[in-house]
């Protein structure tokens, strides 16, 4: 096995390890726990005063 190819398969096991880890994260923090929301806050007035908005965590809920 040439040297080239040896780096080649290194190289994309990285980038597998790092491509699953980047997707547990993104489920982790919640980047698709609210997928309708944000294409339906955009068309929603930002004076209305029925417009729902995100709260702050606090200490507890951290």
């Amino acid at each position: 096995m040439s040297a080239i190819l040896l780096f080649l398969f290194v190289l994309t096991g990285i980038f597998v390890v790092l491509l699953i880890g980047g997707i547990f994260w993104s489920i982790k923090s919640g980047q698709f726990d609210d997928l309708e929301g944000p294409a339906e806050r955009i068309l929603m007035d930002d004076d209305d005063p029925l417009l729902p908005r995100r709260k702050p965590l606090s200490r507890d809920e951290e």
